[in-house]
């Protein structure tokens, strides 16, 4: 069935793209909620109307997407991970991860709209990720995976409570061994 899109339609298109779906997809997704019309010389009138209103919201999109891939692309995000001496990380740096870097920078972005190169990152090093914007637009942003420093007063600590917990066996032996001679 060719529809009109009436919105956006996650996977599908814009407000105002002709598109031909399949008669189920439209008669029960699409035209129940308002998201589609049917494509008749009726609405195409209706729509062509509203193209220049249409246009002037899909410019809008493209310039925020051109501003937002000036900031991201200004942008730098560090990921520190537990890693081996040898820089190889102990878990990966994913989308996800990527994605709560971002929200800590303040930008809010999808984590399908990220590319990491080979799906995860293994290793400590500088690499660059991938965020598709709006239309054919993408912005390249710095990662840098660094090791995670590790916390030498917490393994002294760690050590000397090894060390407690082993002479206090050894304490008690001694004091069993002293009452048995004195009996």
């Amino acid at each position: 069935m060719k529809v009109i899109l009436n919105t956006d339609v996650k996977h599908l298109g814009e407000e105002g793209d002709v598109k031909m779906v399949a008669d189920g997809y439209a008669r029960n997704y699409l035209l129940p909620r308002v998201l589609a019309v049917p494509y008749n010389d009726a609405t195409v009138a209706i729509f062509e109307g509203r193209k220049a209103e249409i246009e002037a919201r899909k410019e809008q999109k493209r310039k925020d997407s051109a501003s937002l891939k000036e900031k991201l692309e200004q942008l730098s995000l560090e990921a520190v991970m537990p890693a081996s001496p040898n820089g190889k990380l102990y878990g990966a740096v994913s989308s996800l991860t990527v994605v709560d870097l971002f929200a800590k920078a303040g930008y809010e972005i999808e984590r399908k709209r990220i590319e990491v190169p080979g799906v995860n990152i293994k290793s400590t090093g500088k690499y660059h990720v991938v965020v598709k914007l709006y239309e054919a637009q993408t912005a390249t942003v710095e990662l840098v995976v660094k090791a995670q420093e590790e916390d030498v007063s917490a393994d002294k600590k760690a050590k000397g409570k090894k060390a407690e917990v082993a002479e206090a066996p050894a304490e008690e032996k001694e004091a069993s061994v002293a009452e048995e001679k004195a009996e």
